[in-house]
C-alpha cells in the first residue's frame, strides 16, 4: 500500500497524468451519500406541529419536514418554493399563486390549492390554538381554489409583510390527510412535503427523521434542491450546556446548538471541531411588563425598573460579550432598525428613586418600599431548563432592583403556558422571536379584543391608540423607507413609556465535528441540512 501511495503521488505530479488527476478531484468534489447526523438541541420543542408552535427550537426540527410556498433570501427578497408565480391585485388585498404539480407529501397524498387552503383555514381556526403562526397569517381572511394548482389568497387588509411571513416555517403547508387523522395528535405525527420524513419523538430524548426519497423541490436557498445527502438526523434534546457541548468534544454527538460563551473562543481554536454562528433577526430577548397589574399600569413605576437595571452589566456578566445589547424592540438587521435608540438610556438610580417616591412607596428599615401597609414586589417568571442563562438574569436583576427598594420574587416554572398566557399571573417576563419583518411588532404591542384576550393572553397588555394606529400604518404601507421611518417612531413610543426592557440578540452558534460540512442557515438563523455531508 505504501509503494501504491508513493508511486501515485509521483505519476499525480507529472504532466502526463493530469486528466487522472482531474477526475481524482471530480471524485472527491462529489458529496458522500449517507449517513447519520446528530444535532443536539438546548431545549426540548413544544411540538412538531408549525401551526401550533410556538418555540424557535421546534423550528429547528420542523424544519426539516414542511416547506412553504415562497422562501426569502439574505438580501430579503421573495423567491419561489411550493409556488411557481404569483400576482397581487391592484387593492393589495389578494394574491393568486400558481403552484408546484409535482410535490407529494409524505403521506402519498398530492400537494395541491386544497392542501394550501385547508393548511391556512386550519391556522385561523380557533380549535387549532395556534400560536405564532396566527400572527404570521393575519390579516389573511380567505382562500378560493381557482383549480387544482391555482389558489387565490383573500386579506381583510393589504399587508407588506405577507409574502415575507409565508416564508416562514411555522406557515408550512400540512397534509389535510394527516392533520384529520392524528387531530390533536398531529404535532407527534408531523407529515409535510419536506427534505425529511419524520420517523419519532422519544420525549425529553430525542427526534428523529430520515430523508425524503421523493424529494425534488428545494428552495433557492440551499445547492442540493433534490434528495439530501444524509441518510437521517437525530435531534438530541440535551439541556444541560456543559453536557451538550461535551458530547460535541468527547463525539458522542456530531453537532450542538447555542454554545455556551465560555466555549466561544477556545472552539475557534480547536483543530477538532468547528464554529459556526449567525446573528438572528426579529424581536431580540425582552422582559416585558404586565400593565394589567400595579404599579407596572404607570410608566413611572415602569421607568424607575428601566432605569434600575444595568443591562451592560447583565451581557458582560453572562455572555462575556459574545452576545449583543439589545436597545430596541427590534434586532439591528431588520427594516427600520432605530439606531439612535442605541446609549440613550443608562442606569440612574436617582431618578428611579425619585419616581418611586412619587408614587408613594416608601423605604421600610429592611429597605424594601411600602405603601398602605403592603410591600413593594415584583414577580418575575421565567421558564426551565435555564436556557440562553435567562434565570441567572433573573437573579441579577433581583440584586439590582433591592437598590431601589423591589423586592423581586423569582417563580421559575416549566407551565409557562398557564402561568404567563392564560393567567398573566407575572409582573415581568422576558421573551424573544425570530421574525423577517418589523410587522412582528403588532402581535406583542397592538390592543387585543376581549375575544384574542380570552384565548392567549398577550405579552405585557398594554394599550396605546397613538401605537395602534402606527402599527396599523405598518402593515399597509408598501414603501419601505416609509415603512422604516413608521416602524423608527413605534420604537421610540415603546422604549419612552418603558413598556420593556431589551437585554440581548441572540446568536445562533452552533459547535460541530469537522467531519460535519454543508450546514447552511437561512436569513433568520434557522439551520438548513440540504446540503449537509459527514466525510
Amino acid at each position: 500500500m505504501g509503494l501504491l501511495l508513493l508511486l501515485s503521488g509521483c505519476a499525480n505530479n507529472t504532466s502526463t497524468n493530469n486528466s487522472s488527476a482531474e477526475t481524482n478531484e471530480k471524485v472527491e468534489a462529489q458529496p458522500k451519500q449517507g449517513g447519520e447526523l446528530t444535532y443536539a438541541l438546548a431545549t426540548s420543542p413544544d411540538s412538531l406541529d408549525p401551526h401550533r408552535s410556538g418555540l424557535a427550537v421546534a423550528v429547528r426540527a420542523f424544519r426539516t419536514i414542511f416547506d412553504s410556498l415562497v422562501v426569502q433570501e439574505s438580501d430579503n427578497s421573495i423567491k419561489p418554493w411550493l409556488a411557481t408565480e404569483w400576482t397581487v391585485s391592484e387593492d393589495g388585498k389578494s394574491y393568486t399563486f400558481k403552484l408546484r404539480e409535482d410535490v407529494t407529501f409524505h403521506d402519498g397524498t398530492p400537494f395541491n390549492a386544497e392542501a394550501v387552503k385547508y393548511s391556512f383555514d386550519r391556522i385561523i381556526d380557533p380549535k387549532t390554538q395556534a400560536r405564532n403562526s396566527v400572527a404570521l397569517l393575519r390579516p389573511y381572511e380567505s382562500s378560493e381554489v381557482l383549480d387544482e394548482y391555482t389558489i387565490k389568497i383573500n386579506l381583510s387588509t393589504p399587508s407588506s409583510a405577507f409574502l415575507s411571513n409565508l416564508s416562514q416555517a411555522m406557515l408550512g403547508i400540512v397534509s389535510p390527510k394527516a392533520a384529520e387523522k392524528f387531530g390533536d395528535q398531529f404535532g407527534r405525527n408531523p407529515v409535510g412535503t419536506g427534505p425529511y420524513k419524520f420517523v419519532s419523538w422519544t420525549e425529553n430524548a430525542d427526534i428523529v427523521v430520515e430523508k425524503n426519497n421523493e424529494y425534488q423541490w428545494g428552495p433557492s436557498i440551499v445547492e442540493n434542491k433534490e434528495v439530501p445527502y444524509l441518510d437521517k438526523i437525530t435531534f438530541k434534546i440535551i439541556p444541560e450546556e456543559a453536557t451538550r457541548i461535551g458530547s460535541v468534544q468527547s463525539g458522542q454527538v456530531l453537532a450542538a446548538e447555542t454554545v455556551p460563551p465560555q466555549n466561544i473562543v477556545s472552539l475557534k481554536n480547536d483543530p477538532k471541531n468547528q464554529l459556526l454562528q449567525v446573528n438572528t433577526i426579529g424581536l431580540p430577548y425582552t422582559l416585558f411588563f404586565n400593565q394589567r397589574k400595579e404599579p407596572w399600569n404607570d410608566v413611572r413605576a415602569r421607568k424607575a425598573v428601566q432605569l434600575s437595571v444595568d443591562v451592560d452589566a447583565i451581557v458582560k456578566t453572562l455572555y462575556l460579550n459574545t452576545y449583543s445589547r439589545a436597545w430596541s424592540p427590534l434586532t439591528p438587521g431588520i427594516l427600520g432598525y432605530d439606531k439612535s435608540l442605541e446609549d440613550r438610556n443608562s442606569v440612574d438610580l436617582d431618578t428611579a428613586n425619585e419616581l418611586l417616591d412619587e408614587l408613594g412607596y416608601v423605604k421600610g428599615k429592611d429597605g424594601i418600599r411600602v405603601k398602605d401597609g403592603k410591600p413593594l414586589t415584583l414577580n418575575y417568571v421565567d421558564g426551565t431548563p435555564n436556557r440562553e442563562k435567562r434565570n441567572d438574569i433573573a437573579v441579577i436583576i433581583q440584586q439590582q432592583l433591592k437598590k431601589i427598594g423591589i423586592k423581586v420574587e423569582i417563580n421559575i416554572t416549566k407551565d409557562i403556558a398557564s402561568v404567563v398566557q392564560q393567567n398573566a399571573d407575572y409582573d415581568l417576563y422576558g421573551n424573544s422571536q425570530v421574525n423577517s419583518d418589523p410587522n412582528a411588532l403588532r402581535a406583542f404591542y397592538h390592543t387585543t379584543t376581549p375575544q384574542e384576550e380570552a384565548t392567549i393572553k398577550r405579552l405585557g397588555g398594554g394599550s396605546n391608540p397613538e401605537l395602534d394606529e402606527l402599527l396599523e400604518e405598518g402593515t399597509v404601507e408598501s414603501d419601505p423607507a416609509k415603512r422604516a421611518e413608521i416602524y423608527k417612531k413605534v420604537q421610540q413610543k415603546i422604549i419612552d413609556e418603558a413598556w420593556i426592557i431589551p437585554i440581548y440578540v441572540f446568536p445562533y452558534t452552533v459547535a460541530a465535528t469537522k467531519t460535519v460540512d454543508g450546514i447552511k442557515f437561512d436569513p433568520l438563523g434557522y439551520p438548513l441540512f440540504n446540503d449537509v455531508t459527514i466525510k
